[in-house]
């Protein structure tokens, strides 16, 4: 038993999450690392924090800045955690988010989204989300001998896109296309251990949701309602939902996985309503 279970060790492993100052991106740094893995957290915002965290559960764990939307910048970022860990094996990016002026409501309709809203959140998800970390950190990768394996973070939207965050559900179904795109790309013109895949999570409380599902109170919000009756699990997903199947995509577990988009919601796309 103990034996099947190294092909999900991730000792040694050289891991970058990009947007890891984040709840999501956090918890599954903090997974990787206790798999094995030491891990290079890259925000635009401070990672002080998210490294103590992880120093004191005893993960090898450095932070770097990173602005996802500069190439310049992320190639900065590159460069010094290449000279710090000296290869990267794994690419996590879990750099993203909505905003309220993207997002249609009883006080903004659709015909009034703004051109600059709409063009920073389709930017964020699927330029800095996915793309640009790809081009960048993806160029080193491709010459591991061993291949390695990036994550991309799409969503529950790009199977179903949901009412009022248009920009959103739109970035994120180009996210899972181009990380199939990009899967069979690699593997045909660079390197066919080079796997690339995504995660298409739920509904998973954090700072750029919450507004939407709970109201000042704490309390569901309709929409809130609504997502909980359309989930079998009956539950919100928890950040560290996420640690098991990306350790799965990132270990040689998923060796023979590549160009795949998972969902992680508790059966909601699996639900028709009835």
């Amino acid at each position: 038993m103990r034996e099947i279970l190294n092909i999900f060790n991730l000792e040694g492993k050289k891991v970058i999450v990009t947007g890891g100052a984040g709840i999501l991106g956090s918890a599954i740094a903090k997974g990787m690392g206790k798999a094995g893995a030491e891990i290079a957290i890259c925000d635009i915002v401070s990672t002080e924090k998210v490294i103590s965290d992880l120093k004191k559960e005893g993960i090898k764990a450095k932070g770097y800045y990173i602005d996802v939307m500069d190439r310049e910048k992320i190639k900065v970022c590159h460069d010094e955690v290449l000279s710090d860990f000296g290869r990267i094996d794994i690419l996590l990016n879990a750099a993203g988010g909505n905003i309220k002026e993207a997002t249609t409501s009883e006080s903004l309709s659709f015909f009034d989204l703004s051109l600059s809203a709409l063009e920073k959140v389709v930017g964020l998800n699927l330029f800095g989300g996915a793309i640009l970390p790809c081009q960048i950190f993806g160029k080193t990768m491709v010459k591991n001998r061993e291949g390695g394996s990036i994550i991309n973070i799409s969503s529950m939207s790009a199977f179903r896109p949901l009412t009022r965050i248009c920009g959103y559900s739109a970035a994120k179904a180009a996210v899972s296309n181009f990380t199939q795109w990009l899967a069979v790309h690699f593997a045909t013109e660079y390197n066919r251990k080079l796997r690339v895949n995504a995660i298409a999570p739920g509904f998973f409380l954090t700072r750029q949701n919450r507004y939407l599902l709970l109201d000042e109170k704490n309390n569901l919000t309709p929409r809130g309602k609504s997502i909980i009756a359309h989930t079998p699990m009956g539950e919100f997903g928890q950040p560290d939902d996420l640690i098991g199947i990306c350790i799965y995509l990132a270990s040689d577990a998923s060796r023979f996985v590549t160009g795949a988009v998972i969902p992680i919601d508790g059966g909601f796309n699996a639900f028709s309503g009835v």
